[in-house]
């Protein structure tokens, strides 16, 4: 039995304008997109001199430091007893003359500080002994070598 021809061109049409949907959804999403962009470049130009409502999101510490500076100056503080990694990174932070209430900040040096005293307690056995019982980083207690 053969289609009728009206309902042949219906169906035709209704693919067109699925077609043209998808396409416009696509678009639409690509145009929120760059606006979400554009506003936050207006954002960005708006603050101005004016930083104290701005969060930086990624902060770049890696030249704040000389070699070995960090772990120097936790196993200072590490001779007292034994601290947590946020107690660690406001130490430094204070050491440094830094803004210790700069939560940015001291998350930054807080990963960079789990990273310096894995690397030193892999190097130092003495080290590795003053940071007994302490829990370096997020999830693991346990240090390289002690397995």
């Amino acid at each position: 039995m053969a289609e009728i021809r009206t309902v042949t061109t219906l169906r035709g049409k209704r693919d067109e304008i699925t077609r043209s949907i998808a396409s416009y959804e696509k678009k639409l999403g690509q145009a929120r997109a760059d606006l979400a962009h554009i506003n936050a470049a207006i954002r960005i130009f708006e603050i101005g001199g004016d930083t104290s409502g701005f969060v930086a999101p990624y902060v770049d510490i890696y030249r704040m430091f000389k070699r070995g500076e960090m772990a120097a100056i936790c196993r200072d503080v590490l001779t007292n007893g034994p601290q947590n990694t946020r107690q660690l990174a406001l130490h430094v932070m204070k050491a440094k003359g830094l803004d210790a209430g700069d939560r940015v900040l001291a998350k930054a040096i807080s990963y960079r500080l789990i990273h310096a005293l894995r690397i030193q307690a892999r190097i130092i056995p003495l080290f590795r002994i003053m940071l007994r019982g302490l829990t370096i980083g997020p999830s693991s207690p346990i240090l390289p070598g002690d397995e």
